[in-house]
């Protein structure tokens, strides 16, 4: 069973999102920011994050940057509520896809599937 980590300040979106893929059979580990989100990276075997970028303490430009040091290559979906104009920053930092928020849940199972290869 693949583990992923949603990385959220919110915690509605965290249960969105979480009720979204561990009917379809993902494993999910949530963080409500970028350092408990690494604290958490450093201590499982995640497959797949998916975060926020705006979020305090860290946000997800470093998170993803930090993410992509300790283990280059994580799948990363990056995923905002301001709109797409700052999000090539996250595609150059590493995220794999990058959507806004709402994300439709037919795209974000689709999204994971495809990004874990399943």
């Amino acid at each position: 069973m693949a583990k992923i980590l949603i990385i959220d300040d919110e915690d509605i979106v965290r249960d969105m999102l979480r009720d979204i893929l561990e009917p379809v059979g993902y494993s999910i580990l949530e963080a409500e920011n970028g350092q408990k989100g690494l604290e958490i990276f450093n201590t499982e075997a995640i497959d797949l994050v998916i975060t926020d970028i705006m979020m305090p303490e860290k946000d997800g430009f470093e998170t993803i940057s930090e993410l992509n040091k300790i283990r280059p290559g994580i799948k990363i979906i990056a995923l905002t509520g301001y709109g797409l104009h700052n999000l090539p920053i996250a595609f150059d930092l590493g995220a794999a896809l990058v959507y806004e928020k709402p994300i439709k849940p037919k795209d974000l199972k689709k999204a994971v599937a495809n990004l874990l290869n399943k």
